[in-house]
């Protein structure tokens, strides 16, 4: 998506180490407009896979998964990184690696809001080593739902994530894929 990549080159930046620093637009402020284009491009995208829920991990996923939820017509959920005093006792818990936090997260889900014979889509806003992903298909499996589909605002593809997720025979969509982060440049596949 071509605006999603200008706004890569204009204001991203390459922090060394693999991290793409994009707070100006999508993790700490959110270009609105631009998550609404996003949303709308990976709904049109993921139209036929016919999902009854998007999932997704707090805090940076939570805009395309709900711009996107929204143009499909579907509750988006979050897995939180922490369990507030109102969710049950009984949650869905599973722990990932963080790249940027260079710690491993808790990711929980209320068996409230995901059920068994759910369609999950999953979107967040990088696909990179693919553990945050697969962090949320264990939380869907363990609920009995259903993943079909994987959708990334940023794919980062020289770290391997799309070939840890293949086994899962889903349509994988990004809309920007960045094939290197060399020397300060970002360059991205064709």
């Amino acid at each position: 998506m071509e605006a999603l990549k200008q706004r890569i080159l204009k204001e991203g930046r390459n922090l060394g180490n693999g991290i793409l620093k994009v707070d100006s637009f999508i993790n700490h402020q959110v270009d609105a407009r631009l998550m609404d284009e996003c949303g709308k491009e990976l709904a049109r995208r993921f139209q036929g896979v016919k999902a009854t829920k998007v999932l997704t991990a707090e805090i940076s996923g939570i805009a395309p998964a709900l711009t996107t939820a929204m143009h499909l017509g579907i509750p988006v959920v979050y897995a939180r990184k922490h369990k507030p005093i109102t969710m049950p006792d009984q949650v869905y818990l599973t722990l990932t690696p963080s790249h940027t936090k260079g710690r491993t997260v808790e990711l929980i889900v209320s068996p409230e809001y995901l059920a068994g014979g759910e369609r999950v889509l999953i979107i967040d806003d990088f696909l990179a080593t693919g553990a945050t992903i697969l962090g949320l298909v264990r939380l869907a499996e363990a609920a009995g739902a259903q993943i079909v589909g994987v959708g990334a605002l940023i794919e980062k593809t020289f770290e391997g994530g799309r070939q840890a997720l293949e086994y899962l025979n889903v349509p994988i969509e990004s809309l920007a894929r960045i094939r290197s982060m060399h020397n300060n440049t970002i360059v991205f596949e064709e």
